[in-house]
């Protein structure tokens, strides 16, 4: 049975910046510094042990792995990490945000793979050492994103970005499904993606309208209770999450674009309450619309 990450132990601290949501830790484990308490966060995360060798607890799981492994940690995973009481543990690891790679974009990549295995319904080995088919190409990947990130050449974050997604597709064909999925997965994928193409479709045409349950229900032709469970399986977010997303990134990109003030720019989007896109706008990019139309403008 999986476990369920404690609140209290979910970390509080922001990986990266709002707009670029990945960042390197180089992390030492020793006599002095013997364990990285249990804890877990909304991000993936990525590491490559440099030196000496270490146990990793994911999931109430427990991995010993020592120089050249690599191990991924998905989303809201509890882990831990302990020293082995030998050498001293030196790693380094990106923690990135799965929305950094498109996980609820809507397309073909983030239902069938990105927003799956957010979720946890597609599960990536964990840990990946010599023997394992993908591991000299993946250590290939970690090696060019390091490089990448140390260089910061222009263009770097592209660049890491495509080694993130590089790396989770080799690791597909090694994935497994829950195994409460298995029995359904030919019977309900196909159909289940036509319906989900179909709604998101109807979201992103009718955007700054009114979107009520039932009309979404409606074009998926399910039951209002059934579609919102479906939507939120299949995207990893609720619908009126997925659809608060896509009014602030369109009224994001309406102040840079279209030079529009805040206020026209969440009219265009579907917001009917200043305040309220003001608050939503801040919490997901970090500044007023004004300050970000600023910023992006300068840039």
């Amino acid at each position: 049975m999986r476990s369920v990450p404690a609140p209290e132990q979910k970390e509080k601290a922001r990986h990266g910046e709002q707009m670029f949501p990945l960042k390197q830790y180089i992390t030492g484990l020793s006599a002095e510094h013997p364990a990285i308490p249990a804890h877990w966060h909304d991000e993936a995360e990525w590491t490559m042990i440099l030196e000496g060798s270490c146990r990793y607890q994911i999931q109430l799981e427990t991995y010993d792995v020592s120089a050249g492994d690599l191990v991924f940690i998905p989303p809201a995973a509890l882990h831990a990490i302990s020293w082995s009481q030998n050498a001293s543990m030196r790693s380094e690891t990106y923690v990135f945000h799965m929305d950094f790679l498109g996980a609820h974009t809507g397309d073909i990549c983030a239902v069938r793979y990105l927003s799956p295995a957010v979720s946890r319904n597609l599960q990536f080995p964990l840990v990946l050492s010599a023997g394992h088919p993908a591991y000299g190409e993946a250590v290939r990947i970690f090696r060019f994103l390091s490089q990448a990130y140390t260089e910061q050449k222009p263009g770097f974050e592209l660049t890491l970005k495509a080694c993130l997604l590089q790396f989770l597709a080799i690791l597909v064909p090694h994935a497994s499904l829950r195994q409460q999925d298995l029995p359904r997965r030919d019977f309900l994928r196909q159909e289940h993606t036509a319906r989900l193409k179909r709604v998101l479709e109807y979201m992103d045409s009718h955007i700054s309208e009114d979107l009520p349950i039932e009309d979404l229900a409606r074009v998926c032709g399910f039951s209002p209770w059934y579609f919102m469970r479906f939507f939120k399986t299949c995207m990893g977010m609720t619908c009126l999450e997925y659809i608060k997303k896509q009014r602030l990134e369109k009224a994001a990109g309406l102040l840079v674009q279209e030079g529009m003030t805040p206020l026209e720019a969440s009219l265009s989007a579907g917001f009917s309450n200043l305040s309220y896109f003001y608050r939503e706008f801040r919490k997901a990019y970090g500044m007023t619309p004004s300050q970000y139309r600023r910023i992006r403008n300068s840039s």
